[in-house]
């Protein structure tokens, strides 16, 4: 089976093609990619892997949560790929896509995935390895960064790109969720086509949200 695996929803965007559970073609772009820059990308790794859109079994993209504008273009362009190709689009944790792949070379029973959130927060997601899952234990939240010693627990491994933001806190890999481990996750998982439905996952409101709860001045009123 042969799978794109997208994230967008930090400022390294990845993509990678995964077959048959092996990375064949992967590539990052630091500076937040976005747009016709991801489109690049994702030509790149199918021309890398010497593949066609035709060739893909599915799709799988990291919802989030993450970056508003990231996370809209990654589901978008997602979409687009997966109904040009006629095959099935995955959306999985971006936060749990993080841990997969720590979980996969880290010799720990527990992963706390923490991803910068701006506005002084962190988005944080604990997960376990259950044989060949990776399963959140609880729910993933945004928080404060004074809020993590409570989060999580005393045997976990962190990793993430919240570096800055949790000076104080041990982060033992810094990294961020890779296309690669979006396939690998979408594949050890449900394998549930959310083309039609699939949304980002946000987990808090937008700055938008929070400023104009009933609307932005002069647009329409919410019902």
């Amino acid at each position: 089976m042969i799978v794109l695996g997208i994230d967008t929803s930090t400022l390294v965007t990845s993509v990678a093609i995964v077959e048959g559970g092996i990375v064949i073609a992967e590539m990052r772009g630091d500076h937040g990619a976005r747009g016709a820059d991801l489109l690049v990308m994702i030509d790149a790794v199918c021309v890398g892997a010497a593949i066609g859109a035709h060739d893909l079994d599915a799709v799988a993209i990291g919802a989030g949560p993450g970056s508003f504008t990231g996370l809209r273009i990654g589901m978008a362009t997602a979409k687009g790929i997966a109904f040009a190709a006629k095959c099935p689009l995955w959306a999985v944790s971006s936060l749990g896509a993080l841990a997969h792949e720590e979980l996969e070379t880290a010799q720990t029973a527990t992963v706390v995935a923490i991803l910068d959130a701006r506005r002084g927060e962190v988005y944080a997601g604990a997960y376990r390895r259950d044989g060949d899952r990776t399963v959140l234990v609880g729910d993933e939240r945004v928080m404060p960064p004074a809020e993590l010693g409570a989060f999580v627990p005393a045997d976990a491994r962190v990793t993430g790109d919240a570096v800055d933001v949790i000076a104080a806190f041990p982060v033992h890999s810094e990294r961020t969720p890779s296309g690669a481990a979006v396939a690998l996750l979408a594949l050890a998982g449900a394998r549930v086509d959310v083309l039609v439905s699939g949304v980002p996952s946000y987990i808090r409101p937008s700055e938008a949200e929070v400023k104009y709860p009933d609307g932005v001045p002069g647009a329409l009123r919410k019902r």
